[in-house]
């Protein structure tokens, strides 16, 4: 009877266990997409002299939101409610909703829950702005699979693969793991622009080293703001939906370097 018992207690302590665990992973997650986000929206914001701090509760007026939009889609998205009450937030944050309805389909997110401070929902939103807008835009040159519909996720993940072939140590499955060692990060910088990183004398095991010297150089060099920290990407599984920000800045800043090399 009592091995019984014991058997059920360990049990139920190896499922709290994990529960907590699942729990721990989720907080980090978030805490790592909201960083991120942060400074995806203030590289945007700043061109309106704009910036949030908290991603959770900034937004709740739907202001920033809503210049965000503006900045980013180069449209006109409504004219914003100065009001204080809840009413006003609602109004405001439902005028950007209604504007990203005619760009791209999502549900489950109304303006009550971006004003309420919904930290998932919230960062549902900006993730859907940042697919829309930023990743969504990725091109493959590919004329024998042009007929093909690629996700903007395996767009951005083919131009990542392509860009970096034949680089040793080099071999991009994914947006977790893949980027953890930094060498993909300086191998997409080398293969544009060879002049400013010394691929060759990266070490494979300087994983926290290797990051910093492609997040400096592309902040240095090609203006590409710093939306990851190394210690949050040196981890077993690092946060896919913000490597996917951050890799989107190199594919943009590349094709418009591109596009200024062949006047168009």
């Amino acid at each position: 009877m009592n091995q019984q018992a014991n058997s059920t207690d360990d049990v139920d302590e190896t499922e709290q266990f994990e529960k907590g665990r699942i729990r721990q992973l989720q907080d980090e997650r978030v805490h790592i997409q909201k960083k991120t986000f942060t400074k995806w929206m203030n590289a945007f914001l700043e061109k309106v002299k704009m910036s949030v701090d908290d991603l959770f509760t900034d937004l709740r007026d739907g202001k920033a939101l809503l210049q965000l939009l503006e900045v980013i889609s180069g449209e006109k998205v409504g004219k914003l409610s100065r009001g204080k009450m809840r009413i006003n937030k609602i109004e405001n944050v439902n005028k950007s909703l209604t504007f990203l309805k005619t760009k791209v389909q999502f549900s489950n997110i109304g303006a009550e829950d971006i004003v309420d401070g919904n930290a998932r929902l919230t960062l549902g939103l900006i993730w859907t702005i940042i697919l829309r807008f930023q990743i969504q835009n990725v091109v493959i040159d590919d004329e024998e699979e042009s007929s093909q519909k690629r996700s903007a996720r395996d767009a951005l993940l083919l131009w990542c693969q392509r860009k970096t072939a034949g680089y040793p140590n080099v071999d991009i499955k994914n947006f977790t793991g893949s980027w953890r060692d930094g060498l993909a990060f300086n191998a997409l910088i080398h293969a544009h622009r060879p002049d400013i990183v010394d691929f060759d004398s990266l070490d494979p095991a300087s994983h926290i080293g290797n990051l910093n010297n492609a997040f400096d150089i592309a902040n240095r060099e090609l203006d590409i703001p710093k939306l990851l920290d190394a210690e949050d990407i040196d981890v077993p599984k690092p946060d896919d939906k913000s490597i996917m920000t951050y890799v989107s800045e190199y594919y943009h800043t590349f094709a418009k370097m591109k596009a200024g090399d062949t006047g168009a």
